[in-house]
């Protein structure tokens, strides 16, 4: 009996031949992720076990950016025991701000995470780097104490389901669109400690950022993980990026899976999701009267150049609606450079949006776009839980860039074909 590419993955890093769901192993970890939050949790915890040095200063790597460049003294000194953790380790991957980005958009960009990989992070969206065929996983901060110190880790090996993706999509339907529909359709536990194998004839033309905004959200479904077999697009987005000596592995043709879900893209039309959950998603088509407040486009999930792209085309030569606030968020420096270089800033800003600076900002209601009382925002964020980005009364709609650029110019939910 074969092994799915997650399973494949585990068992190297187990050193074992054959692993198969439910087992437990210990595995070596190639990546060890903080961020401004998590990290100076981990490293209380790696100081009370007796921690000296980590395990390999090359492969922990600490990104400051849920709240930095520092929003308030609590904030700075979550920053500041990060930097000194990291000067005092001589870590590597250390980003200071004006380096720094949005964690997830930053280590595929730098090549630091490669195919193969087994990351840990203690954020919840580490699940993006299965979109290089990795990986890679979300833990809590102790786990990643643990791994800082020995650079190993304790898992459960996750059953896998397929997810198998046909026909061709339609104008404006990205990544974004598909996961949506995907969490819509099997429910924000549908894949609970499992991991969520992406295939099929769609994939294989689909973009890495794309394929990295669907990996990102595995998460929302439950998932263990997210991933994607390797392939020509994998190999020339890794070429001269990737840092390390990388490893493509692949399914077996007769590797087990809890179950294989057919999805017909040429049904799916772009997607909102409605507060609050990931999985309340419709088509645009039947969204209905729903005045916005505010458009949110960036992100560890749509935070990338072609991201940023698709929200220019949608707004070139035109306005935003009167009381509309649009905050566009470059996800990591060279994602700003670049749009900068393009035009892309000019046409935001006669659009009467504003750029921010990189940074995960009101995604989590850290700031940058904190919604009052009665507020609506859409968001190219993964989460719209009560209360995500601000006030409990204030409400979410998860959406692809294209659908929250048109929504800015509408004043209510639209599409770039509603225009």
């Amino acid at each position: 009996m074969g092994m799915t590419i997650t399973e494949k993955i585990l068992g190297k890093h187990a050193g074992l031949d054959k692993v198969r769901p439910g087992m437990l192993i210990n595995a070596r970890v190639d990546i060890a992720l903080g961020n401004d939050i998590t990290a100076p949790i981990a490293i209380d915890a790696f100081r009370k076990a007796g921690g000296g040095k980590v395990f390999d200063r090359e492969r922990v790597v600490l990104v400051p950016d849920h709240f930095a460049p520092n929003k308030d003294i609590a904030s700075a000194e979550q920053c500041k025991l990060m930097r000194d953790f990291a000067l005092e380790q001589k870590i590597t991957h250390y980003f200071e701000v004006g380096e720094a980005g949005v964690e997830h958009a930053l280590l595929p960009e730098k090549g630091i995470v490669g195919p193969g990989d087994l990351v840990i992070g203690a954020d919840s969206h580490t699940c993006t780097y299965g979109a290089l065929g990795a990986f890679a996983t979300g833990g809590g901060s102790t786990d990643l104490a643990a791994a800082m110190m020995t650079g190993e880790l304790w898992f459960r090996v996750p059953e896998t389901m397929k997810f198998v993706y046909h026909g061709k999509r339609k104008p404006w339907v990205g990544g974004k669109d598909l996961i949506l529909y995907t969490i819509g359709r099997i429910g924000v536990d549908g894949a609970l400690y499992r991991a969520m194998e992406f295939t099929g004839e769609t994939i294989a033309d689909l973009p890495m950022a794309d394929r990295l905004t669907m990996a990102n959200m595995a998460i929302e479904a439950g998932g263990k993980n997210g991933i994607f077999i390797p392939d020509a697009i994998t190999e020339a987005y890794c070429k001269g990026r990737t840092e390390r000596p990388y490893q493509f592995y692949t399914a077996d043709p007769d590797a087990t899976y809890h179950s294989v879900i057919d999805i017909d893209v040429e049904t799916i039309e772009p997607q909102v999701s409605f507060p609050h959950l990931p999985s309340n998603a419709r088509g645009i088509s039947k969204v209905g009267d729903v005045r916005i407040d505010q458009s949110i486009i960036g992100s560890c999930t749509n935070g990338r150049i072609e991201d940023l792209r698709t929200a220019a085309e949608v707004l070139q030569g035109r306005h935003i609606a009167p009381g509309m606030r649009l905050i566009i968020i470059p996800g990591t420096p060279a994602v700003y450079r670049q749009a900068m270089e393009e035009g892309l800033f000019a046409t935001f800003l006669d659009a009467g949006g504003v750029i921010s600076l990189p940074t995960c900002g009101p995604c989590l209601g850290g700031y940058m776009g904190i919604l009052a009382k009665g507020e609506r925002s859409v968001a190219t964020t993964n989460r719209n839980f009560v209360g995500r980005m601000g006030h409990p009364g204030s409400e979410v709609y998860l959406a692809g860039p294209a659908v929250a650029a048109a929504t800015a110019i509408a004043g209510r939910l639209a599409g770039p074909d509603q225009l």
